[in-house]
């Protein structure tokens, strides 16, 4: 399996970030790539190779243009702005979406309206980094595309929580949906999006709630209990066009993979029912007994059964990296889910 990565996603480091009222260090470290490429090669899982270039285009295909093109001058307009701030952007006013849909001058008021959390700050080389991500996902997509049978792009920064106009999560432009959209614009009629993250993906869900070309489904925490909290319910479905292609199996914070893999079953039952072309894995392993923010309680030997599982559907499939912060095991648990899959497709 071909591993797709570019040296310029660990431009991106953010220092802190808002955790349970106080301002901890972020969890989302470059190392954490770092140590699953490490994995990776010792396990002999196949090449990794450097994403070609592609054009901004893709994001706008299912990102505002406007977000798109803040995200690229943010840290410039920020600098210009607090010339003394040489750490990190992040914002302190969140708008309510329910009252005016304002987008202010101010860089910090552009920060708060394309922001739904406190986790997502920007720092000087976050473009670069977010957009290597994003290309990282393009090319795994031409790779399937083109006679592949499966690839993982190894993105980060993650993209599950970036919806159609907001960053949170750790997440800025939704690697998953732009390479979803990138298979149905490349001659693709049904594409289907499995996430395991232990965290719900509301912005993937967000962008494609009203679709039938796009199928979604997540096992996650219940959102009552853990973030993102506002999406991620069982009961939604999906509207208009979208209704019943959308797949919500929250589950309760401690599960074992006793109560997780009968969801996970489900979820996969309800994508062969569906008969995609394309399947991508939103691949979070947050999941993970001793994830440092999460709740659940996998064991590292779980990834190489869910990797099996994954494979029995027998698709074209394109695992992209999303969250897990356990970084010791991160590459262990990255490692078996892609070393379950291959060995049930050899």
């Amino acid at each position: 399996m071909i591993t797709l990565y570019s040296e310029q996603q660990a431009l991106h480091c953010n220092i802190q970030e808002v955790l349970s009222g106080e301002l901890v260090p972020s969890f989302e470290v470059a190392g954490r790539t770092e140590i699953v490429l490490k994995h990776i090669m010792a396990r002999g899982l196949g090449p990794v190779i450097k994403p070609d270039h592609f054009m901004i285009e893709s994001a706008a295909r299912v990102h505002t243009r406007e977000y798109v093109d803040f995200l690229q001058v943010a840290w410039q307009q920020w600098q210009e702005t607090f010339p003394e701030s040489t750490t990190q952007a992040m914002p302190y006013c969140l708008p309510v979406r329910r009252f005016r849909s304002i987008c202010p001058d101010h860089i910090e008021g552009k920060l708060g309206y394309y922001s739904s959390d406190l986790t997502a700050a920007i720092v000087e080389g976050s473009w670069q980094a977010i957009w290597a991500s994003v290309e990282c996902a393009l090319a795994g997509q031409q790779l399937i595309q083109n006679g592949e049978r499966s690839v993982f792009s190894l993105c980060r920064p993650p993209g599950h929580h970036a919806s159609q106009d907001q960053m949170g999560g750790y997440c800025y432009l939704n690697n998953a949906a732009i390479a979803a959209q990138a298979y149905l614009d490349n001659g693709c009629q049904r594409v289907a999006i499995l996430d395991v993250d232990y965290h719900h993906g509301n912005g993937t869900q967000s962008i494609f709630y009203d679709r039938a070309d796009v199928l979604f489904t997540s096992v996650h925490a219940d959102p009552s209990w853990d973030y993102p909290y506002f999406l991620g319910y069982s009961e939604e479905t999906g509207e208009g066009d979208g209704k019943g292609f959308n797949l919500n199996l929250p589950l309760a914070l401690n599960s074992h993979w006793s109560d997780y893999e009968p969801a996970l079953q489900k979820a996969l039952d309800k994508i062969a029912a569906y008969q995609p072309d394309i399947l991508l894995i939103s691949l979070g392993l947050d999941s993970y007994e001793e994830d440092p923010i999460s709740f659940f309680k996998l064991k590292s030997d779980n990834y190489t059964t869910m990797g099996r599982l994954i494979a029995e559907l027998g698709l074209p499939t394109q695992f992209i990296f999303e969250g897990g912060y356990a970084v010791d095991a991160l590459g262990t648990n990255t490692a078996n889910v892609l070393e379950g899959f291959q060995q049930y497709r050899a």
